[in-house]
This record gives C-alpha cells, structure tokens and sequence, in this order.
C-alpha cells in the first residue's frame, strides 16, 4: 500500500532529472568560470530559491521555524562542506575524463554511502537492500565502459579523484540526512527546507569568501553570467530540495541507489537527442540498474 513514508521514491527521481539538468548546466560554466567559479554557481544562486521554498513551506503546512538540536550543526557542517569538495571534484574530474567514465566512478558514492551510514547513523540496510546496491553500481560501471574509453578506468589521477569525489558525496549524504532528522517538532517537510536553507548558506558563504580573497575576477565573471547562473541555481535548489525530502523518509543509502536512474535518464537524452545508439554492453548495464533499482524498492 502506498504511504508518506514511500515518497521517498517519486522524490528522488525528481531530484535525479533535475540534477542532470543542473549538471549539464553548471558544467558549461566550468570554461568561463574555472572549477571553483561554476561550483559556486549552484549555492550562490540557488540559496535565495531556498528561502522561497522555506517560506512556501510554512505557509502551507503551518508549521513553526524549526529549533534544531546542538547536533544539527556538525552533522549541517559536514554535509555542507563535503559537498563543496565533492563537486569541486567532480568538475575537476570530469575537465580530465569523459562525462560517462566520471559518472560511472561517481556511483560508486552509493556503496560509500551504505558504509558511512551504518558507521555513522546507524542506518540498518537489509541483506537485499545491499544486494541491490551493489548490482546497481556494477550496472553503472558497465554502462561507462564503452569502446575506448576503457583506458580512461586504468589512468590513476581521474580514477582517484572521481573516487574520492564519491566519497565526499557519500558524507554529504550523511552529514545532511543526520542534520535533517536531528530537528525535532516540525513535519518532515519543513525539516527538510529548513536544513536545506543553513546548507546552502554555509556554502554560499564559505566559497564567496574563499573566491574574494583567491579569484575576485571570478566574482565578477559570476555576476556577469547571472542569466544562466540564475537557471543553474535554480535547478540546483529544487533538485537539493527534493533530495533532503527523501533524506528525511529513508536511509541515505537507498536514496542514492535509486538516483543511479540518472544514468539511465543520461541514455536516454543521448539516444533520443544525439541519436547515439546503445550497445550490448551499455543494454546490459541498464538492464542490471534496473533490476537493482526494482529490488532496492521491492526489498
């Protein structure tokens, strides 16, 4: 039967579609804005939209600000901070390797994130659950290893920093999900846009300092790129918004598993948009995402 608690899943593939939306954006401003600059992109322009969504919020299920615990503010800090890293990263990687190579090291955040959640939340993962995770991963890996570009997988420096990367988004994942469900009295709703909030002004706040004292050009590169920074910022603040709703439901684990559905939103727009057909090995690939995916939700 379906129940609240099950929305965990409509959200985050909501929040997948819009973050490839965010990402194709934001990587076109990696040229003009350097790794650092389009990074910044997604937290400067998106916090003002999550005060939108905040206030939205409160005037719709009534609900009081929120007074989070002591422990919301480290768990808050290390999802913050570790997202910057992690996208940081990511640009970085994806400068030196191809988009599908980089996402395929990126997915493996999901096992990273069923680690790091047992260790530092607790959360319990089904013997299923896990099996789920892990077929899904292997589905993303054989999906990126295409016809030449099995060199990119055996070069040291991307393979470490798309590793690395994952892991730092495996902690954000944490760190937020331990923020989110440490604010007490309000619907998970609220919890969620509240938390989203103080996250993304911590990063606006730690990246816009960090760029006025090492790249100040760039700030004004930033500002004169406000039209398309102002989309990407957008896209960013209502994907994030829908992954700390499903945050707030369910394991972090099992949020970030069922977001490999990217890769297969990823092949779709390259076979429909650039008529770019799928090969048996990418067909075996999303074939074990989806079964991974089908028993992650069904476990």
């Amino acid at each position: 039967m379906f129940t609240v608690t099950s929305l965990w899943i409509p959200f985050t593939i909501t929040a997948a579609l819009g973050q490839v939306a965010r990402n194709a954006m934001q990587r076109s401003l990696t040229g003009p804005l350097g790794t650092w600059g389009a990074t910044n992109i997604r937290f400067l322009f998106g916090f003002p939209f999550s005060i939108l969504f905040f206030a939205a919020v409160i005037v719709v299920t009534g609900d009081k600000i929120p007074s989070p615990t002591l422990a919301f503010w480290p768990w808050l800090l290390l999802g913050a901070l570790s997202q910057i890293l992690a996208t940081g990263l990511m640009l970085l990687a994806m400068n030196d390797r191809s988009f599908v190579v980089t996402t395929a090291y990126l997915k493996t955040e999901a096992i990273q994130t069923a680690i790091f959640g047992f260790i530092f939340l607790s959360d319990h993962l089904t013997v299923l659950k896990v099996v789920a995770i892990v077929i899904a991963t292997i589905g993303v890996v054989i999906t990126a290893l295409r016809p030449g570009g099995e060199k990119g997988f055996a070069e040291l420096k991307p393979t470490i920093i798309g590793l690395v990367a994952a892991a730092f988004f495996a902690l954000s994942a944490i760190g937020f999900r331990g923020a989110i469900i440490s604010v007490p009295g309000v619907s998970f709703v609220t919890t969620a846009s509240f938390t989203l909030v103080f996250g993304l002004f911590v990063q606006t706040l730690v990246l816009t300092i960090y760029l006025l004292f090492r790249a100040p050009d760039v700030l004004k590169k930033i500002l004169g790129l406000w039209k398309p920074s102002m989309l990407a910022g957008f896209m960013g603040a209502f994907a994030s918004q829908f992954w700390f709703l499903a945050f707030a439901l369910t394991a972090a684990a099992n949020v970030r598993t069922l977001a490999l559905v990217e890769v297969l939103f990823a092949q779709g727009v390259a076979y429909y948009s650039f008529k770019q057909p799928v090969s048996a090995r990418e067909l075996s690939g999303i074939l074990l995402i989806v079964a991974g995916v089908a028993l992650l939700i069904a476990a």
